[in-house]
């Protein structure tokens, strides 16, 4: 009995502690009931399903049977017997049920004064920030707001919330400028604005911020100068200002910033020298002004800092004092000096510089060999280009196991490649040099190559390195060498970008190019390429540019070619095509719409990736189309070729088109008149082929039409007046056609003295009912009256038509 007494006990506390346990984690009703609304606004409709596969991301753990404090995403007060909720952390929620709600969907939230944390951020949420909902909240110490679509000015009782130490806003579509009231956040360490639209100068209060450590205003409009109280944050550890528009001098109190480790007022407008109260900063790691218009000579004293890691300087109107020698107190990781006034030979001194990572001495007048010093070190980073570097480069050079990226374009390097004993680098950029020789086959070893360009030397051979399937290059460029042989084709499936042009590759085009399903740019422009036009393009449905001109192809153009809906640039120019356009190019998505491209291959790396200009025929001479806005390019050429028949009308449908080039070929009959209706049309070049009748008067709508070129066909009658058109006046346009006439030659066509159509029209449907309002009362003298008529009516028409006849 007493061991049951015992038993009964100790089962009773532990009912007594169950309860207790359960007790402290309910939260208040008010609180549960604030939240299941907002899981209601939501949810909406979602609510309704039954289904117990339903995934809602933790919200499924919210229900009226159970404690708010034991739900997903939601945190209590542990410390309080009635357990309030303090924290709620919804970070990419929304998206989950493939929704964009507005910001009324928070207002439940509101309604927990509690809280203390509110992370709603990555959930598209769209309208103004809701200030008054937020100033319920005083409790408030962290708000993540970030990555939605928040729009409108930042409401002033956002910085009444005075416990709040995180404010995040960042990459939101806020703008207005920004509020004075941001001082009376006297807790906050963290600030975030940056990618908005906010403008205007940074207000004074921010001085006020005294225990701020971080303060973010990248990527926003923000122009004026620096204010003075800034400058007395003492606290201040991160100061970033990056990628706005402000302006004037970097104030001398940049030095009070004592405790300051990074300062970032790079892409900015900031003019005159670099501060000397700057090198009062004894804790600064990073200093980044690049892309400035600082001006004066780069003092030395910066690299007596000694905590300096990054210094960056490039892109400004600064100038190296290439005479004085210095004896660096600090070890630097990363150095640009782009744009610099740099010449003489890279400086010596950066041999004992044993941690540098990242070097871009790019944009100088350095002279002299690659020293062999630099190609033993372990740099991730070398940027050398558009120097006057001579000779050949150190095999050691190619030997580095951390080497990553290596850019030498546009010197006067020479002699042949060492051969390639490393598998780190991921982008080697030799263009514009002198090099010679074959291009080493070891060079399809490294792994993590992903974009080459050797273009625009004199690199010779037959044998092109054969990359295997699962290589990860993206890019290759190897235009304007002297490469012969077959069309190299052992590329990895992963080749967006192949530029083999002006070459001696012969032969016909390999059909292993059917493999790379995700090239998106085919240059093989001006070399020997033979054979018929390949069926297997239509396999490539990423095809954005293709570019065979100048060279021997022959054959038709296959019908499935329009099945690429990405293409917006075709050059077929120059070969010996045949067969009639195919009337399927007027389903050429890429020319009717403004295609959705991918992301360009400058956006893979966090320095500026030159990818060469692709070169067609524009506004009758060789233009460079710049590889990185080829978006805004439609081009289709097919001139001097051989093709037949008639213009296809479906070409009207391309309404992106820029370029439209059929020159130099056998097409006969009219001009369609749907050619009017591509409306963003540039430049039309139809001479020199067999075209009759008239140009239609449709030509009078093509706004944006510059460049045009009608010679040497057919064609007769009166050429289209408009704004545009009148403009077009050279004489060669329109040269050698059987009888064109209009203003725009000084030629008067011989119908401009009769009457409009719609005047004559008019005329004799009044003769009509004049006729017959005599006929019908006078009926004894219808039978003269009906003669007199048509006497009247069919001589009028006669005699004009004398009258045009001996006029002719």
């Amino acid at each position: 009995m007493a061991k049951f007494s015992l038993l009964s006990k100790s089962y009773f506390i532990f009912f007594l502690l169950s309860l207790s346990f359960i007790a402290s984690f309910s939260c208040l009703h008010e609180q549960q009931e604030a939240l299941l609304e907002f899981k209601d606004l939501l949810l909406g409709d979602m609510t309704r399903d039954n289904s117990t596969d339903l995934f809602l991301g933790g919200l499924e753990t919210w229900n009226s049977s159970s404690e708010c404090c034991l739900w997903s995403m939601v945190q209590c007060n542990s410390s309080s017997s009635s357990q309030e909720v303090t924290g709620l952390s919804l970070s990419g929620l929304f998206p989950l049920f493939q929704t964009q709600k507005d910001s009324t969907v928070l207002a439940p939230i509101f309604r927990i004064k509690t809280l203390m944390l509110l992370d709603i951020s990555y959930n598209s949420i769209q309208g103004g920030i809701p200030g008054t909902g937020l100033s319920n909240l005083t409790e408030l110490v962290h708000l993540d707001m970030r990555e939605n679509s928040f729009n409108g000015s930042i409401p002033p009782q956002l910085f009444h919330l005075r416990n709040l130490e995180f404010l995040d806003l960042s990459v939101n579509m806020i703008d207005g400028s920004l509020p004075s009231g941001v001082g009376n956040l006297k807790n906050l360490r963290q600030l975030n604005l940056d990618n908005n639209f906010i403008y205007g100068e940074i207000p004074e209060e921010i001085g006020n911020l005294t225990e701020l450590r971080i303060l973010t205003i990248p990527n926003n409009q923000i122009s004026g100068r620096i204010p003075f109280s800034m400058l007395e944050l003492r606290k201040l550890e991160v100061l970033d200002l990056h990628n706005n528009t402000i302006s004037m001098e970097i104030p001398a109190g940049i030095g009070n910033l004592v405790n300051i480790t990074t300062l970032d007022l790079s892409k900015n407008n900031l003019s005159g020298e670099i501060p000397s109260s700057i090198q009062n900063l004894g804790k600064l790691e990073t200093l980044h002004l690049e892309n400035n218009m600082l001006s004066g000579q780069i003092p030395t004293w910066l690299f007596d800092l000694k905590q300096m890691k990054m210094l960056n300087l490039g892109g400004n109107r600064l100038t190296w004092n290439n005479s004085i020698k210095i004896n660096p107190k600090c070890k630097l990781s990363y150095l640009s000096l782009r744009s610099c006034s740099v010449k003489g030979q890279i400086p010596v001194w950066l041999s004992n510089q044993t941690d540098l990572i990242f070097l871009d001495l790019s944009e100088n007048q350095i002279e002299g060999n690659f020293p062999v010093w630099l190609a033993r070190k372990s740099l991730g980073t070398i940027i050398l280009s558009d120097n006057n570097l001579t000779g050949s480069l150190p095999p050691q050079l190619f030997q580095s196991r951390n080497l990553s990226i290596l850019v030498l374009s546009r010197n006067n390097f020479s002699g042949k490649l060492p051969e390639i004993n490393t598998t780190s680098i991921m982008v080697m950029m030799l263009s514009e040099n002198n090099f010679s020789g074959p291009i080493p086959k070891s060079i399809s070893k490294i792994y993590r190559l992903l974009l080459l360009d050797l273009s625009k030397n004199s690199f010779s051979g037959s044998e092109f390195p054969a990359f295997g399937e699962e290589s990860l290059l993206a890019s290759v460029d190897i235009s304007s060498n002297k490469l012969s042989g077959k069309v190299p084709a052992a590329f990895g499936k992963n080749t967006i970008m192949l530029s083999l042009s002006q070459n001696d590759f012969s032969g016909p085009l390999p059909e292993n190019f059917s493999n790379l399903s995700l090239l998106e740019h085919l240059d093989l422009h001006d070399n020997n390429i033979t054979g018929e036009f390949p069926t297997f393009f239509s396999q490539l449905s990423s095809l954005q540019v293709l570019n065979l001109r100048n060279n021997s192809i022959k054959g038709s153009i296959p019908d499935d070619l329009s099945s690429l809906s990405s293409l917006r640039i075709l050059d077929l120019s120059n070969n010996n095509l045949k067969g009639e356009i195919p009337q399927s190019f007027g389903n050429l998505t890429g020319m009717i719409d403004t295609p959705d491209l991918s992301l360009t291959l400058s956006g893979l790396f966090n320095f500026p990736v030159e990818i060469h200009d692709l070169i067609v025929n524009w506004k009758n001479s060789k233009r460079g189309l710049s590889s990185r806005n080829l978006d805004i390019y439609t081009f289709l050429d097919l001139s001097k070729n051989k093709f037949s028949g008639q213009i296809p009308p479906s070409l009207g449908n391309l309404k992106s088109l820029k370029l439209l080039n059929f020159s130099y070929n056998g097409l006969s009959g009219n001009i369609p008149l749907s050619l009017g209706d591509l409306q963003n049309l540039e430049t039309l070049d139809l001479s020199h082929n067999n075209l009759d009748g008239e140009i239609p008067d449709t030509f009078a709508n093509l706004q944006q039409l510059n460049t045009l070129d009608l010679s040497n066909n057919k064609l007769v009658g009166k050429i289209p007046e408009s704004p545009q058109m009148d403009r077009l006046i050279d004489p060669k346009i329109y040269a050698n056609n059987s009888g064109l006439c209009g203003v725009q030659i000084q030629v008067s066509c011989g119908d401009d003295l009769k009457p409009p159509d719609h005047q004559k029209e008019r005329q004799e449907k009044l003769f009509s009912w004049v006729a017959t309002g005599i006929g019908y009362p006078v009926g004894f003298l219808s039978s003269t009256a009906v003669m007199y008529v048509i006497g009247y009516f069919n001589m009028t028409p006669l005699n004009r038509r004398r009258r045009r006849t001996n006029r002719g």
